[in-house]
């Protein structure tokens, strides 16, 4: 299989033979491995003034380094985030990666709508708006799952697009930024009618947020994406109580602890992987990654030591019975491509 197709057969919780799927939801640390500054790095303050050709020359040496991170670290999946960020810009780039690789990796875009923790300037202004406007807060999130939902259908005309991370951030490390009873009215509805008219329109749906999702890991598993990230062990969530409440109904995709890549020992660093693999595979859905994502100021020799652990060592074997509780498999739309 290619590593698309072994990405979507751990999303949809299938038995798989040899190497766990692993990607990384962004790798920045693109300076040191190919000496080239990551995209999301690059200013294109000039966008305007540049020649098309000047512009593709820019989406062009995108797309190389795009691809070239998946095939030299083995990702299964690609989250394009190209530069300039807006919609003429994502088609071109979904078809210049696809010319460059065709279906040989899973191809996802951002595209959450719903409520996230507000930036530091904004909490109190925000935290206010929910409480003294909160027909208006409902209707503002209705509004924003519409307009995704309507940009989604223009990129599955287009084809090429494998599915979406939704990557608003709910929870800080001491729990989600929203009480349990108000994010069951301000978010788990919205994002339940976001991940079905996603999955309606054939894409495949991961969920991320950082952060202690325990208090609220029971409404995001309600609104049924195909897989739950990053699983923040720095936010107490532990892969293994989160795969024996939701291992038959969710993929489950992170938790090698990034604090420990930063600042651990080696060793704690190769046990935080173990740890992951370990819990991760039984009953399959399981995508090895970091619990966030391979940040700027890791050090490359840390994501290289988690990488040869999993490389090595997250390997299901032959036999699939020799796997122990396989899950039934998720009911989903037909991918369009």
């Amino acid at each position: 299989m290619t590593p698309r197709e072994r990405f979507i057969v751990a999303l949809e919780r299938r038995p798989i033979v040899g190497r766990v799927p692993h990607f990384e939801l962004v790798f920045f640390l693109t300076m040191e491995a190919f000496g080239k500054v990551h995209p999301s790095h690059r200013h294109y303050g000039q966008w305007e003034q540049m020649s098309e050709r000047e512009r593709q020359l820019h989406r062009e040496d995108q797309a190389d380094l795009f691809v070239m991170t998946a095939r030299r670290y083995e990702h299964g999946a690609i989250f394009l985030h190209p530069n300039p960020g807006r919609e003429e810009e994502q088609l071109r780039m979904i078809d210049l990666v696809r010319e460059k690789s065709g279906d040989e990796f899973f191809l996802m875009l951002h595209g959450d709508a719903t409520f996230s923790i507000p930036n530091g300037q904004e909490m109190q202004k925000m935290a206010v708006w929910f409480y003294e406007n909160f027909d208006e807060a409902k209707a503002q999130a209705d509004e924003n799952v519409n307009r995704m939902l309507e940009r989604a259908e223009r990129l599955a005309k287009q084809g090429g697009l494998d599915g979406f991370a939704l990557c608003a951030d709910y929870c800080f490390n001491t729990g989600p930024f929203l009480n349990p009873e108000m994010f069951s009215e301000l978010v788990t509805p919205y994002l339940v009618r976001l991940c079905k008219g996603l999955r309606d329109l054939g894409f495949y749906v991961i969920k991320h947020t950082d952060g202690n999702i325990m208090p609220i890991v029971d409404q995001l598993a309600s609104a049924k994406p195909h897989a739950l990230h990053s699983l923040d062990p720095q936010g107490g969530v532990d892969i293994a109580e989160v795969k024996r409440l939701y291992g038959d109904q969710l993929c489950l995709i992170g938790n090698v602890n990034c604090g420990l890549l930063q600042s651990g020992t080696d060793e704690e660093v190769i046990e935080s992987a173990r740890y992951c693999i370990r819990h991760g595979m039984p009953g399959y859905g399981y995508i090895f990654s970091t619990s966030n994502c391979a940040y700027t100021g890791l050090p490359l020799e840390r994501y290289e030591l988690m990488w040869k652990i999993w490389h090595e060592e997250a390997i299901y074997p032959e036999s699939a019975e020799a796997v122990v509780s396989k899950p039934s498999r998720l009911e989903r739309a037909p991918a369009k491509h």
